[in-house]
């Protein structure tokens, strides 16, 4: 199994910031260090044409320039940095790069990714670039008949993604969400759960299980992009959920064997995290990367 990494990741943010930039180098750690046949593999930024092919020109300009204006900044939620271009960039690439590797290989992973609030001319909740909406895209130039299942478990609703998609039989998004959470306005998906706020292990899962296998027989995907969500764990400050680490990793083996029973390729992609406790975050990042490792 490959998963990439970003060497571009990493810069400080103010104090106090809620976006954590460690988690990523935090993360690839873990996997180095208890990665069970896993090759790690530095990713390669998207080109400026695979980038338009999501976004807008107009917007890419401003990502490049920084030239965020009042509200604009507000819902990226990150400083208006020169460096965000080309770390977005590598990070859509890691996850090109995954799905390409679980194509040929069948399971791969992006040790960042997830990033589903950005739109096609908008950012938002700390992603600028839609990367799984980016590598699905470039790899329809390459596989131009690919029907792709985007699985999102993070805590909050993949909007962008399902912007993104929202007119393309060929792409199915799931999202299992806390329904009055951010983002406060949601696109419909193929397939929204939405839970009340403060939702238990058992009341996510029962309904993970009762959804999930469902949809995803219904559409018979050729690749799966999974958006896993770090931010279900009951300490995280921004998602609203109440999973217990065995509950979450309740959650990892569902997932990953369901997709492994029906031998479909499988791209595993962060989504959000934002424990107070970053080490948290970093091993609840890390595991269905370790997990699906090991069930190869």
């Amino acid at each position: 199994m490959q998963a990439f990494y970003h060497r571009d990741y990493y810069f400080p943010l103010p104090e106090g910031h809620p976006f954590q930039m460690e988690k990523f180098p935090g993360g690839h750690a873990i996997v180095a260090r208890e990665g069970r046949g896993i090759t790690l593999r530095p990713a390669e930024p998207v080109t400026p044409g695979q980038l338009a092919r999501v976004h807008t020109p107009a917007y890419l300009e401003k990502v490049r320039t920084h030239a965020w204006v009042g509200s604009e900044r507000t819902r990226m939620g990150l400083p208006a940095d020169p460096r965000l271009f080309a770390r977005c960039a590598s990070e859509c690439g890691g996850t090109l790069q995954a799905g390409r590797a679980a194509l040929a290989e069948g399971i791969a992973a992006n040790l960042g990714g997830g990033t589903h609030h950005a739109a096609a001319d908008r950012a938002s909740g700390f992603c600028l670039f839609n990367d799984v909406a980016v590598a699905l895209r470039a790899l329809r130039v390459e596989h131009p008949d690919l029907f792709v299942f985007v699985l999102d478990t993070d805590a909050h609703q993949g909007d962008g993604t399902h912007a993104l998609f929202s007119t393309d039989p060929r792409v199915f998004t799931y999202s299992i969400h806390v329904g009055r959470n951010f983002p406060a306005r949601k696109v419909p998906g193929d397939c929204d759960v939405p839970l009340e706020r403060y939702a238990d292990g058992p009341t996510y899962l029962d309904a993970l299980r009762r959804t999930l296998e469902t949809a995803f027989l219904a559409f018979e995907p050729d690749l799966v992009f999974w958006v896993a969500g770090a931010d279900v764990h009951r300490d995280d400050r921004f998602g609203q959920l109440c999973l217990d680490r065995e509950a979450i990793e309740s959650r990892n083996r569902f997932v990953l064997d369901l997709v492994r029973s029906w031998q479909v390729p499988l791209a595993i992609v962060y989504g959000g995290g934002y424990n107070r406790e970053v080490a948290l975050t970093n091993r609840l990042h890390a595991e269905p990367v370790l997990r699906a490792g090991e069930r190869r």
